[in-house]
């Protein structure tokens, strides 16, 4: 559903590049723009840029306005031997993110297990970027997030949660990771958003009016409805409170009805987001090479599942890493908007622009 008409392909490399020159001219340090651009064009890389490219001109903003402190400095309080908190300082959440993943397999390294509760921070893109980071380097990984409303509760008439991601990761030798990356919602928000550019109806069951009552109408959508839709939602719902509760409640910071919108208007002041982190070390539980093996034959017997007409059984994780591969070889897309986007942002700070490949 992106518009691809013009062809507009970058690589990986440059689309990093220019990320990080536009944050540092916005006011971010090297270190939150590395982290920034790690994320979002990691995002990119797997198809999924509403969580990606298209989130830059937001960051640069909400840096502009004060909203995100550019240079923050981020401080670990280690509590007991497998658990700490990060006071993220108002910074970017991609820095507390890939922060406290780090801190997380540090402790899991000498004891199994590590988490991290993050408080004082903001919007950190895909929950998987930090759940991966774990996965590539030999751990089990797990990250939560809380965010504004834009999801009902069930049999709810107005948001409450917001899509409320949960990622989880696992290292698989010899080849990509498991990846689960998924909202609590039934579809994300930027779907919408996309069905309503070209003028396509919403499935059933996934969105709500105004007055919490279920519609197909893009224009109409008022908010989200948990996954299950109207006869199920308790079970999205659920999910929902549970990484609200890790990342909200455990951290001290404000329930997500609570946080002013990522949106605006105000973009000055600092939002208080919440996130959780959880790393394993698989030999921590059984005997070496064990869950290795284990999860080899799991997914051999997955993948090999009969698949429904025109379809193919895949594990969480394939479609992402099939993208990725596509897109490192032919180059990461830009829609129209985000062309239109990416000029302006050339504009404003003087830099040099993206190069079009051939």
């Amino acid at each position: 559903m992106t518009d691809t008409s013009l062809d507009f392909r970058v690589t990986r490399e440059d689309l990093t590049r220019f990320m990080q020159a536009a944050l540092v001219a916005a006011g971010a340090n090297q270190a939150s723009a590395d982290a920034v651009s790690r994320a979002l064009v990691t995002a990119s890389r797997m198809g999924t840029d509403s969580h990606g490219l298209r989130l830059l001109p937001h960051y640069l903003k909400a840096l502009n306005g004060g909203r995100i402190n550019g240079a923050p400095n981020m401080v670990f309080h280690q509590r007991l031997a497998a658990t700490g908190f990060l006071d993220a300082d108002d910074g970017l959440g991609h820095l507390a993110g890939f922060t406290a993943i780090e801190h997380a397999m540090a402790m899991a390294s000498e004891v199994g297990m590590g988490a991290v509760a993050v408080g004082n921070s903001s919007h950190f893109g895909a929950a998987g970027c930090y759940a991966l980071a774990a996965a590539e380097r030999g751990y089990l990984g797990m990250a939560f997030c809380n965010s504004d409303p834009f999801v009902l509760l069930h049999d709810g008439a107005k948001p409450f949660h917001g899509t409320n991601p949960i990622a989880f990761a696992a290292p698989v030798e010899g080849g990509a990771p498991y990846l689960l990356d998924m909202a609590t919602s039934s579809i994300p928000w930027n779907r919408v958003q996309q069905f309503g550019a070209i003028g396509r109806e919403l499935p059933d069951q996934v969105a709500a009016d105004a007055a919490g009552k279920v519609s197909r109408v893009p224009g109409e959508i008022e908010a989200l409805l948990p996954l299950g839709g109207s006869s199920f939602g308790f079970k999205g719902a659920g999910l929902a409170g549970m990484v609200e509760i890790l990342s909200s409640v455990l951290s001290g910071m404000q329930h997500g009805f609570k946080l002013l919108p990522m949106g605006g208007p105000d973009m000055a002041t600092p939002r208080g987001v919440g996130h959780f982190f959880l790393a394993m070390k698989p030999d921590a539980f059984v005997e070496e090479g064990t869950f290795a093996r284990g999860l080899a034959e799991y997914l051999a017997d997955l993948r090999a599942q009969p698949a429904t007409p025109d379809a193919r059984v895949m594990a969480p994780g394939d479609r992402e890493w099939r993208c990725q591969a596509q897109r490192d070889a032919d180059g990461i897309p830009l829609d129209s908007a985000n062309q239109s986007a990416y000029a302006e942002i050339a504009k404003q700070y003087q830099l040099a622009p993206l190069s079009r490949l051939d």
